[in-house]
Formats: structure tokens, sequence, C-alpha cells
């Protein structure tokens, strides 16, 4: 599109090569002009004019050009401009200083909260934007979206900002994890193999090399020997979490996923949301007509899994303690009641966490859940940290 303009230069008389006109397209392409019509013309003349002696025929050229271009209105430019739609929907969005924030009081307690959003829901009439009263947006309400509380319940907002929300009541979607993706390095998957335990059985369709040069050698003819093949007879159940705070720390999870899944014959794998409760699923398409009972997963996997928990462990602490704690649902149990079931279910258990080691202590539901499976059984996502809990499920 910018050709004529490349030869009404050259026609003005303006030493330009193909050089710059390339350097000139780069720029273009690289954003340092868009919709200024200032910044296009500056960027231009700096590229394609080398002596101030021509400044004026490249003005003419220009003006030939793109003439009128600035009287092009503004609404005009907004309506071929393709504007993501999440830009104008969060142009409400509420942001404060750290001041701000600290004179914010939290309205005290889950049982308050619930009590205080169903006066709300009864008296509220319409919608409402800003305030720290009513159910909105952009406010210091303990009650709506793109706000802020250090202690609200969220409701309508696409993703978590400040993770400080007692309860959630979004509809969220999850896509599985990939278990075909390429580890970066081979670093997860060389600590997984401190859990091994070698058996032999089924099928003998694997040539055994030293029995069959002793086999023939007692014979006098080739004798060929076969053995079922080596595999690692450790059971597994690894479940993962899939809530919003897991975001940051997907493409770990990921390889973590892939690995153990190449790694270990006897693999189960359940999806969970923040913490375990009464259902887990295989499938985040189908995590609500296809959820799986936990009570089912209980009864049908014996003591001699080892059980795997991947997850940051941050939540509100409401989400473990309370009967109808949970995001999206009312659960009858307690989130901790699930947890301490599958402890002593499965022995042999462990809880990943991606989060860095020293950030744990800030976050009360960590502590929480250390004290339901052991100190010792909450290891960091890194190669020390997954060669330690395995070492300890051994």
């Amino acid at each position: 599109m910018f050709l004529p303009f490349f030869d009404n230069l050259r026609n003005a008389g303006v030493p330009v090569s193909l050089r710059e006109f390339l350097a000139f397209l780069e720029g273009m392409a690289a954003g340092l002009a868009t919709y200024d019509i200032d910044a296009f013309y500056y960027l231009a003349r700096a590229i394609m004019v080398k002596d101030e002696r021509r400044l004026d025929r490249f003005d003419r050229a220009f003006a030939a050009s793109f003439s009128g271009l600035a009287a092009i209105p503004p609404q005009a430019v907004m309506d071929a401009v393709d504007i993501p739609q999440d830009w104008l929907e969060k142009l409400a969005e509420k942001h404060l200083s750290a001041a701000e924030k600290a004179e914010i009081a939290a309205m005290g307690g889950f049982d308050k909260l619930m009590e205080t959003l169903k006066k709300r829901l009864e008296d509220q009439k319409s919608r409402h934007q800003g305030g720290s009263k009513w159910i909105g947006t952009a406010g210091t309400s303990p009650f709506g979206a793109y706000g802020y509380n250090p202690e609200g319940i969220r409701i309508g907002q696409s993703e978590s900002r400040h993770q400080r929300a007692v309860k959630v009541w979004d509809k969220r979607e999850f896509r599985n994890l990939d278990d075909s993706v390429e580890l970066g390095t081979r670093n997860i998957k060389v600590a997984l193999k401190r859990l091994r335990k070698w058996a032999r059985d089924g099928a003998t369709d694997e040539l055994d090399l030293t029995e069959t040069i002793r086999k023939t050698a007692e014979h006098g003819y080739l004798d060929v020997q076969t053995r079922p093949q080596r595999r690692n007879a450790v059971k597994v159940l690894l479940f993962l979490d899939v809530g919003g705070s897991m975001d940051p720390h997907i493409k770990v999870v990921q390889e973590l996923f892939s690995a153990a899944k190449s790694e270990f014959k006897h693999f189960e794998h359940f999806y969970f949301h923040n913490c375990l409760y009464e259902g887990v699923w295989r499938d985040n398409r189908r995590r609500w007509d296809a959820q799986i009972a936990t009570s089912e997963i209980l009864r049908t996997y014996g003591s001699d899994y080892k059980c795997i928990f991947v997850g940051d462990a941050s939540m509100s602490p409401y989400e473990i303690a309370y009967i109808g704690g949970a995001n999206e649902h009312h659960n009858a149990d307690a989130g901790e009641t699930w947890l301490t079931r599958a402890r002593d279910q499965w022995p042999n258990h462990l809880w990943i966490n991606p989060l860095p080691q020293n950030h744990w202590p800030y976050t009360q539901s960590i502590a929480m859940i250390q004290h339901i499976f052991g100190s010792d059984r909450m290891v960091p996502m890194t190669l020390s940290g997954i060669s330690r809990g395995m070492k300890a499920l051994t």
C-alpha cells in the first residue's frame, strides 16, 4: 500500500533506496507508528531523507501521497479498527493504590459474607457500578467484579486479579493437559525414575539373550529363550488442580503430566478445582456432566497406589475448612474432610506445589494443607523437590 508513496518520492527527486523503503515497512510492522499522523510522518522522514536540503521535496511527495489523511474523523478510525472486546469491558476496572487498599476493611467471616450477600440480592433492583455496598463492578464492595476488597465474593469476572476472594461464583472452562508435549529438559523424567519397582509378567515377547546363550551352549543348537518385558510396577494416582491460580504454572505442570504418563504403566489421573471435594473428572470439557464421585475413587484404588496431588494450594481458607466454601458449587463436606480421607486411604501421598517455596509461609491455605498431609509431604516443583518427594514415596 506504500508503493505509490515510494514512487512519488523518487519522482520528486528524493534519492530513496529500496533498502530504506524496506526499513520503513519494518518500522510500520513493528508498530512504531500506528494511528498517529505525526509519528507516521517523522518515521518516514527519518528513514528516507538523508540530506536536509531535500526536506521540501519530501514534504511535497508526502502531501501528494497522503493528502486528506488528517481529515479522517477519529470515529471512522475506531470503526475500522478491530478493538478487542475485553479492552472495552474492563474500562471500569478498579485500580487502587496500596494505601487505599489498606483502608478497606474486611467484612469479617464467611458466614457473615454469605448472610450479607443474601440480603443484598433481596434489596438490589438494578445494575450498579462503583461504590462500596451493592453487587456491581469497579467498586470496593465485597460483592461483584473488577473491583477490590480484601475479603469478598467474586461474581461474574473472567479471571483472578488479586487472589483474595473468599468465594468465587464464576463458571470456568478448562482445557485438558496434553500428554504429548515435548519436555524442554529431561529433569522431571529423571526425577520420576526414582519411583520404580521393576517386575516381569505378562506375555513372553522379549528376547532373553543371557538365557538363550546358556541354553544354546547346553543343547548344542540354537535355543531361543524369551521372557516378559520388564516394566515399572508402581501404581500412581495423579490429582491435578486446574483452578485459575494455576494458569501461570500450566507449562511446567503439563511437562510433569507428560513425563508421568510415559513413565508409569499403572497410571490414572483426575482433575479438581482448588481443593478435593465430592467429585473429580478426567475430561475438563465434561467436568459437569461426567464427574466421578470421589468416594468411588477411594473405593476403587487400593492403598498400594502412590497418590500425588499437584496444585499451588492457594485458595480461601474457607474452601478447605467450611461446608459450602467451595467455588462454583455448594460442597456438602468440607475440603479438609476429603483431603483427610485421601490421606488415610493412600498412606504414600505427596503434594507437589509449583509455587516457590519461599512464598509458602504467606498463604494460609498452604499451611492448612501441610497440616493435613504433613509438612514433609509437600515439596516444590523443582528437580530437588520432586526427587525428595519420590524418595518419600518409596
